[in-house]
């Protein structure tokens, strides 16, 4: 006889019957422990164990529920009633695992990753999920120690690791060469390195944040399938890499397979343009990007504006931002950034101010950019006004803030201001001491010594940069110390800290202790160790050893041509100087300012007005707004020298920003070519301007008065020089005085000055004197003769 069957009728009643009881216990578990029924309810839950097992389905939906519930609110209440409900059933709960995964993932969300590794480690079974939700939260978490247990343990327990498993150890940041080479070759063995493009795409960007582009494309190249994530993961890590060339490649590779574009696939080629040079490309761009209709894509338009800033002009990125239609946080931090390392860091200011008015409160990253416009423009009541701002917006005890403010002030010669800043950062790095010895290097003073010490003894150690810092200030006996301490911690071999001390070696003096480190063969042998050597031999007046110098170096840079054209104007070389600017001309080397000083400096030498006149129309031919305030200052001295006056004139009226040698150099044409007065009015106009004159503007307008022949200005100025500006005036002044009183017949007062000179008077005095005094015996003998007639 069989066994007794149940009817349908039967069945159906039984889980009707059990679904509310269900219900009921689930909706008891969340109610909060402070009520007495939920405890008396607990305690009959062992009694129904066999019911919650014939209807595991019935159970699993409504805790399902609950638990998606409780990720969903946030809620560590609500889940801990659930932990409570599962612990409580134990080993009975139906899909026991099914519910401590989800338990371990909900634990995980909402960042308790100590309470879910405990959920995990008491789990009474666990499965391959089980690793993957532990694995994923560790390596999400860079701890790669964790993740990496875990993943041998599920190994050693006869568990295979899925696509997941991989995908999340990838993604680590924390995951070594050697471990990435090892997760490798398991998912090589067992398939799914290449047979599951998630798994490629993940060990592609593990190859690629190692900068291995190498291993990431020979990845990239072997994978036989490959999706639209594969394809963005290669082009941004070209683009980020810099590799132009190769980011369009794939571009258009990904374009050609006819997947559908995405916005990372545009991010990511944009993000490789970062020259003049790529404009064209980032223009195409923008034209697919418009064909898309992605302009609307608020990374995309950041990724534009940002491309716009590096490749063009400050117009053409104020114009990209102005077309983004949706603009966030991202799209004002971009195009500030974009103008504070541009052409124009004035912009970057205005676009903070119209951020404010915009309604956008600016973060770490915009007040960084503003620091940076202001260190840049050197303007201390823009970057005190910054200052203030992120005072208000507490972003004070931001570290990476409190570092750029010391450079900032350091940068500015307000070295208590910067040592304010830095005094008050209270876990002190290497980047804000670099900033502090940076700024106390270039005012040349030993307190960098005393500032790397006290580095030392804080715990952090300088590297390269500190070093080369310091270097630069050092007198010979602490420059000996210092090396010996530079060999001490090992960074001898840096090219850095090897050329600081070279150029340090060579400002002293010590050539032979510059010499030895160059012929060092321990030490980097680059282009910069030949310019310094190269450059301390034009010093020197060593032309011949600076030339066959130069023909040692394989791929000179501007500064070798730089170098090697000064020492032959300097040794009056001048055909050859020419024939060297041909030369660099050709090799495609653009001339920067110091190449068209030593160029415009012959023509003054040479008096040569057509050679001058002709590198001033090159200039104006390749951006004459490069050439900076010493170019000007040079032409103007060939203009007035060369016999355009007006041509001086005008180079110095078009000058946006002027400083005292702009003016000295003026002054001087003008009394070179006979305009005292207006040499006089322009002397007066830059005082007003707020320029002190010095010591070679003062030569100046009095050598102005001298060709004038205005006495009285002249002695004027001569009184100003040492009662307002508190200049000791030297032998060329008075040589200029007594010059001109002896020359328009103040022999007297010439007399009186000579004799009242602090210093003897040389030679050059005296025949000034004596020369006014026969012109003057010349001028009675005449006069005496005429009477006689």
């Amino acid at each position: 006889m069989g066994l007794p069957t149940k009817s349908k009728a039967q069945s159906s009643e039984q889980v009707s019957s059990t679904v509310p009881d269900i219900i009921i216990t689930i909706a008891f578990i969340s109610i909060p422990s402070q009520f007495p029924l939920i405890n008396v309810y607990k305690h009959s839950i062992s009694t129904r164990t066999k019911l919650f097992a014939r209807s595991e389905r019935q159970l699993a939906s409504p805790l399902d529920k609950l638990l998606r519930r409780s990720l969903r609110v946030k809620s560590l209440k609500s889940i801990k009633s659930v932990h409570g409900f599962i612990t409580t059933m134990g080993s009975n709960l139906p899909q026991s695992a099914f519910f401590h995964n989800k338990l371990i993932s909900v634990y995980t969300s909402l960042g308790y990753i100590s309470v879910a590794r405990k959920v995990f480690d008491e789990m009474p079974h666990k499965n391959v999920v089980s690793y993957n939700t532990m694995i994923s939260t560790y390596s999400r978490d860079e701890n790669i120690e964790q993740a990496w247990s875990l993943f041998s343990e599920m190994r050693n327990f006869g568990f295979f690791p899925t696509q997941f498993t991989y995908g999340s150890l990838f993604s680590c940041n924390s995951l070594n060469v050697v471990q990435g080479l090892y997760m490798q070759a398991v998912a090589m063995k067992s398939g799914f390195l290449f047979a599951d493009s998630f798994v490629g795409t993940a060990s592609l960007g593990f190859f690629g944040r190692q900068g291995c582009i190498n291993g990431a494309f020979k990845v990239f190249d072997e994978m036989p399938f490959k999706n639209l994530v594969t394809y963005n993961a290669m082009i941004s890590l070209f683009g980020h890499e810099g590799f132009v060339h190769e980011c369009m490649l794939m571009f258009r590779e990904l374009l050609k397979s006819h997947i559908s574009l995405s916005e990372p696939s545009f991010v990511g080629v944009l993000s490789g343009f970062r020259s003049e040079e790529d404009l064209d490309s980032g223009e195409q761009l923008h034209g697919l990007v418009i064909k898309f209709g992605l302009l609307s894509k608020v990374s995309v338009a950041n990724s534009l504006v940002n491309m716009y800033g590096k490749c063009a002009g400050t117009y053409l990125t104020e114009k990209m931002f102005r077309l983004v239609p949706n603009r966030d946080l991202v799209t004002w931090n971009t195009v500030i950034g974009a103008l504070a390392n541009g052409k124009e860091p004035i912009k970057a200011i205005e676009f903070f101010c119209r951020m404010y008015i915009d309604g956008f409160l600016p973060n770490r990253t915009t007040f960084l950019s503003a620091i940076t416009s202001c260190t840049r423009l050197s303007n201390l009541t823009y970057g005190e006004f910054i200052h203030a701002k992120i005072i208000k917006n507490r972003y004070e005890n931001d570290g990476f803030v409190r570092s750029s403010l010391v450079n900032f002030y350091a940068k500015c010669n307000r070295l208590d201001s910067a040592h304010c800043c830095f005094d008050e950062i209270l876990d002190k790095n290497l980047v804000c001491w670099n900033a502090l010895l940076h700024g106390y290097s270039n005012r040349s003073c030993s307190t960098s010594v005393l500032l790397l010490q006290e580095m030392i003894h804080s715990g952090t150690s300088p590297n390269e940069f500190s070093f080369s810092s310091v270097i630069k200030t050092l007198l010979p006996l602490e420059l000996k110390q210092i090396h010996s301490l530079v060999l001490k911690m090992g960074n001898h071999l840096s090219g850095y800290v090897s050329s600081a001390l070279m150029t340090a070696y060579a400002k002293n003096g010590l050539t032979t202790d510059a010499l030895s480190l160059f012929y060092d063969d321990k030490l980097p042998y680059t282009v910069v160790h030949l310019n310094i050597i190269a450059g301390m031999y034009n010093r020197n007046g060593m032309y011949h050893e600076a030339q066959e110098l130069f023909c040692e170096v394989e791929d000179p840079d501007i500064v070798s041509w730089n170098i090697l054209i000064a020492a032959c104007s300097r040794n009056g070389d001048y055909k050859e100087a020419f024939e060297l600017f041909q030369h660099m001309q050709m090799d495609r080397i653009t001339p920067d300012s110091y190449t068209y000083v030593s160029l415009l400096s012959i023509c003054t030498n040479l008096c040569n007005l057509v050679f001058g006149s002709l590198l001033h129309s090159l200039m104006i031919k390749s951006d004459f707004s490069r050439c900076d305030i010493m170019v000007r200052n040079v032409m103007i001295d060939m203009y007035g020298k060369c016999g355009s006056l007006l041509s001086a004139v005008k180079v110095f009226d078009e000058m946006l920003e002027r400083n005292v040698i702009s003016w000295t150099a003026l002054v001087s044409a003008l009394g070179l070519h006979g305009h005292g007065k207006e040499a006089l009015q322009r002397f007066k106009q830059m005082e007003i301007d707020g320029i002190q004159p010095d010591k070679v503007a003062f030569i100046a307008v009095l050598s102005a008065c001298r060709h004038g022949g205005l006495v009285k200005d002249g002695m004027e100025m001569f009184e100003k020089m040492k009662e307002k500006y508190a200049i000791e005036p030297e032998m060329e002044h008075y040589l200029l005085v007594v010059d001109l009183m002896a020359r328009y017949g103040d022999l007297k007062e010439a007399e009186k000055l000579i004799s009242g000179m602090p210093f003897t008077p040389n030679a050059s005095i005296w025949r000034s004197f004596l020369d006014g005094c026969n012109r003057q015996r010349n001028i009675e003998h005449l006069s005496l003769q005429i009477q006689a007639c």
